[in-house]
């Protein structure tokens, strides 16, 4: 049963309303641009293997990038970081597709999508530090970090059929663009939001720390765990696009993906609803668990209508998974890097969802689109059990 009162509570606050729906266009970007990428490459190559690269540099960009932008914004505040963000990204993406055209392999494409991931508007992590500041009571904070995984998965909804859709009647590139627009735009809107307007800078406490959170020690542990299960991620985005386009419909794998995120949605909700009685640690590893065995599922289907109906199961647990990171890294990291401990947390989730792709790819071209799926599957497991030594703050 999915209850609503807590969510009632937070939007309660007029200001926390309207940061949300200030930051809804600026992230909707985050499910469209990888796999506009994705599709870009491979109708322009024919090579999976390229096209994991090619979506990994992108992705590489924004990991190694945005712990740099999270520290800027806890020294400074995130105006003068959103601002340059929402020119330079779809600057990026634009000349990206003008590259393409020219020659579809080369340094300087795979340079192009670097530098899009890498200025890639932060609007997530600043709402979460936002939400940190603004929420005192932990179990409205969770609340929120839940809405906010609930809004990204659903922002994979969406975002994967608008690029289905476009490139059933336009072209990958048209979806390019959209992310383009659509980040640029967005940006400028929540630089207007009550966010931004009542932002806190805390009082920093260790001028002499080079390392920031990374100097916890169970901040890292947890980054670990990160790193590990967001492999399983890349390994099926690219898993469920290769079923659908060995298939002979790669349009299909945007509705595959945003199948998965209905399911997250769900979970998402149910999470967020009540208070769960195991430790947050171990709700993590028993969410990883649970996520390695739906994705072990995908692996020996072929009907397709078994598979989109496994793709919903097997996305239950994601978004509970990302609620609970984000309420360890609050347990983790000290208040005066709270945003760059969210961007690290990113950073671990991205990385791993690079090599994830980049893996895939390589799996796909030896032994076809199941081993991603096996091989996802062993990542959430093994992640699963790293979770169990997590230790926390209570």
């Amino acid at each position: 049963m999915i209850s609503l009162a807590r969510y009632a509570a937070v939007f309660a606050h007029p200001e926390l309303r309207a940061a949300v729906a200030a930051s809804v266009l600026g992230r909707l970007p985050i499910g469209i641009t990888g796999l506009s990428i994705l599709l870009l490459v491979q109708r322009a190559t024919g090579s999976f293997a390229e096209s994991g690269a090619m979506t990994a540099a992108y992705i590489g960009g924004l990991a190694s990038i945005a712990p740099l932008l999270g520290r800027l914004i806890d020294r400074s505040g995130p105006r003068r970081v959103l601002s340059a963000c929402a020119l330079v990204f779809p600057m990026a993406l634009g000349a990206l597709i003008f590259a393409m055209r020219i020659a579809p392999s080369g340094m300087l494409n795979l340079a192009l999508a670097f530098a899009a991931g890498a200025s890639f508007p932060p609007i997530t992590v600043c709402m979460r530090t936002f939400f940190r500041q603004r929420l005192r009571d932990e179990s409205l904070l969770g609340a929120a970090y839940s809405l906010e995984s609930v809004l990204i998965e659903m922002i994979f909804i969406v975002g994967p059929m608008l690029v289905a859709l476009l490139v059933a009647l336009a072209s990958p590139e048209a979806a390019v663009l959209l992310a383009a627009s659509c980040a640029g735009l967005g940006t400028v809107l929540f630089l207007r939001s009550p966010a931004l307007v009542h932002w806190r800078l805390d009082a920093v406490t260790d001028k002499t720390s080079f390392l920031g959170p990374l100097a916890e020690r169970d901040f890292t542990a947890l980054l670990a765990v990160v790193l590990g299960y967001s492999i399983a991620f890349g390994l099926v985005e690219i898993g469920v696009t290769a079923y659908a386009s060995l298939a002979g419909r790669p349009a299909f794998a945007g509705i595959l993906l945003a199948l998965m995120s209905a399911g997250s949605v769900m979970g998402g909700l149910a999470y967020g609803s009540r208070t769960w009685g195991p430790p947050l640690a171990r709700q993590f590893a028993i969410a990883l668990g649970l996520m390695g065995i739906g994705i072990a599922l995908l692996a020996p289907t072929t009907n397709a209508w078994l598979f989109a109906f496994l793709s919903a199961v097997a996305g239950i647990v994601m978004a509970p998974a990302l609620t609970i990171q984000s309420m360890l890294v609050t347990k983790t990291a000290p208040p005066h890097h709270a945003t760059e401990a969210f961007t690290w947390s990113s950073t671990g989730l991205l990385s791993g969802v690079g090599l994830g792709m980049a893996v895939g790819g390589w799996l796909i071209e030896q032994w076809g689109w199941r081993a991603t799926f096996a091989a996802g599957s062993v990542a959430a497991l093994s992640s699963a059990a790293l979770a169990m030594n997590l230790r926390v703050r209570h």
